[in-house]
This record gives C-alpha cells, sequence and structure tokens, in this order.
C-alpha cells in the first residue's frame, strides 16, 4: 500500500496504526477513529539515512528501540537517543515508533473513561480542571489542561531545525507540530489524511554534552511528572586550557521540558541566562530558576513548580559533565 493508498483509505473518519501501542489501548476504550488503517507495510517508512553533511533522516515508522540503540544517533544526537531509551518499557520501545510517539493521544483519566465528555471528544469543558488533576499541566496554556505526552517531541525541540516531512506538505520544523496548546480539542495538529513521514535533523554540533532526565513516581516504566533535555557546548577561556569544568564557558545551550504543559516547551529564557557564562554549579541554578517563570500552577499542580526547577538543573548538571568528558576524550585521542 502506497501512502496515496493509505490517506484514501483513512477517509473521514479513519485513523492510522504505526506500532499500535497507543491505538491499542484507546480501541478497547471506544476512543479510536475507524477504519484502523496500518501503516506497516507501507514502503519506506522505516530506517534511518545519513545525508553527506552528517544530518540524518529518521522515518516514522522507526522503532524507538532502534532509535535508542544506534550508534551513530547516540554519538550525533545524544539528547534524543538518551529520551528514547528512557521510555516506557523494553516491549513498549520495541513496538512503538517515532512518528507514533509523536502523534500518540494525551494520557488524562477524563478523555479514555468513556462515560466522560471533553473538549477532546467533542464536549465542552475540561473536567480535569475542575477535578482531580494531580498529574496535569503547571504551565496553563489554554483550556485544557493535560500535559502533552510525547517526549520524543521535547527531545527533538532541542535540536534547532529539526523539520518532520508530512505527506502532501512538505517540511515543517517540528513545533508547527503542536502550535500553542490554544486548541483543547487537539493533541497535534496533523489534519486528518496528513501522514507524517520521517523526521529531519540537522547536522550534529560537535564536543556538545547532553542529558534527559525524568521524574517519575516509581523506579522505572512510569509517565514523567516533569521530564527535561538540555544540550550543552563547553568551551576553555581564552589562556585557561586546562580549566576544570566550572570555569568553562557554556558557547551554546539548548534546554527543553514536557510533563508540564499542553505541548513540549522549549526554555529559552534558561538557554539566555547560560549561554556566555561560567558552568559552575552557582550558574546552573541561577540560570534554572526562570523556568518557573510561566507557571501558574493549577490548585493540585503546585508541586510541579519546584520539579521543574530541580529537573532542569539535574539535566544542566549531567549535560555539563557529558560536555566535559566528550572533549577530554577527544584530547585524549588527539
Amino acid at each position: 500500500m502506497s501512502v496515496d493508498a493509505v490517506v484514501l483509505a483513512i477517509g473521514r473518519s479513519g485513523e492510522l496504526r504505526a506500532g499500535g501501542t497507543d491505538v491499542t489501548a484507546r480501541q478497547r476504550i471506544g476512543r479510536v477513529g475507524l477504519p484502523l488503517v496500518d501503516l506497516s507495510e507501507v514502503p519506506g517508512l522505516r530506517g534511518i539515512q545519513w545525508r553527506p553533511d552528517g544530518s540524518a533522516r529518521v522515518a516514522a515508522m522507526t522503532t524507538v528501540a532502534e532509535i535508542a540503540a544506534d550508534r551513530r544517533l547516540r554519538a550525533a544526537y545524544p539528547a534524543l537517543t538518551a529520551t528514547a531509551a528512557a521510555l516506557a518499557t523494553p516491549q513498549l520501545r520495541a513496538a512503538g515508533t517515532i512518528g507514533g510517539n509523536l502523534l500518540q493521544r494525551n494520557r488524562c483519566w477524563y478523555f479514555r473513561n468513556p462515560r466522560f465528555s471533553c473538549f477532546q471528544t467533542g464536549g465542552t469543558g475540561c473536567p480535569a480542571r475542575d477535578g482531580l488533576h494531580l498529574y496535569s499541566a503547571v504551565v496553563d496554556l489554554g483550556p485544557c489542561v493535560v500535559p502533552h505526552p510525547s517526549s520524543l517531541a521535547m527531545a527533538l525541540l532541542a535540536y534547532e531545525g529539526t523539520r518532520v516531512e508530512v505527506h502532501g506538505r512538505g517540511a515543517i520544523p517540528v513545533a508547527e507540530l503542536y502550535g500553542d496548546g490554544a486548541d483543547p480539542t487537539r493533541d497535534h495538529l496533523l489534519a486528518r489524511g496528513e501522514v507524517l513521514l520521517a523526521i529531519e535533523l540537522p547536522a550534529p554540533t560537535p564536543g556538545e554534552g547532553a542529558a534527559y532526565h525524568r521524574a517519575i513516581g516509581r523506579a522505572e516504566a512510569e509517565w514523567p511528572l516533569v521530564e527535561a533535555v538540555a544540550r550543552l557546548v563547553l568551551d576553555h577561556p581564552v589562556g585557561l586550557a586546562g580549566a576544570g569544568a566550572s570555569e568553562m564557558i557554556i558557547r551554546s545551550a539548548a534546554v527543553a521540558v514536557g510533563g508540564v504543559a499542553r505541548t513540549p516547551l522549549r526554555l529559552t529564557e534558561v538557554e539566555d541566562a547560560l549561554v556566555g557564562r561560567p558552568a559552575s554549579e552557582s550558574n546552573l541554578l541561577a540560570a534554572a530558576e526562570p523556568a518557573t517563570l510561566r507557571c501558574t500552577p493549577l490548585p493540585q499542580t503546585t508541586y510541579k513548580v519546584a520539579l521543574l526547577r530541580d529537573t532542569v538543573v539535574e539535566v544542566l548538571e549531567r549535560a555539563v559533565a557529558h560536555a566535559c568528558d566528550i572533549r577530554e576524550h577527544a584530547r585524549r585521542s588527539d
């Protein structure tokens, strides 16, 4: 079946099935559009291609496990592969795809209970806002308060220039998949019949350090309360080739967070507080403070304010350590 045939098969009410990890769960509660159109046999939708400039194209049906395990991806895009390796369980990573992860539906217990009606099911309200919302947003972007579920979307947002290929539309910035979160009826902005074909990653940044961390309620296999990813490039100060980590200068920074809003968020205010400054512990702590400026917590999500700040601190400290490790390894290899 070709992509064009898939679009015809979806019709006005059908839904795509990639790895099936989300669709199967929603099918049991009647929260899917029929017919389901399977993408597993569509040619060209799986695999990783490398371009001469070192950039990569990851086809949408490539599994999360394949992304986490690919050595070349790990070297070029460590923030992405670290995030992929932390998702769910080995079984779900083996079945779930990058396209499916980006376009999955939210995990709100009201949306997934057929006895409730909400914006997402054609209703006129958000029962979580006035009901149980312990795991909901702390950055309130609109009528719906359930956080966006895609960790990989958050990681891709940290790679400037990342684009997604959409059948019939071409390549668009990954942020355009989600908009500003103001539409309470949708988890992504692809129209019915639009098929995500691949993710285009920019050429990698030499010498970067990266880290991912999720704050969860149990040891593993849990949806994040807050998650964050950081990418940092450090340079030795002029005349201090042997400077320690705390004296090295942060030349570039990218920080993104998830689990806190209707969309994954890029924290430009944190990045601005980092760039040009030494990677000292005090500077990392100070740079993480602006992460909470957008917070307007609901009564039950106040705890996420401090958790967001602390999670950002965690990934910054880890990214500094990894950046130093990478540069030291390169120096010893000369």
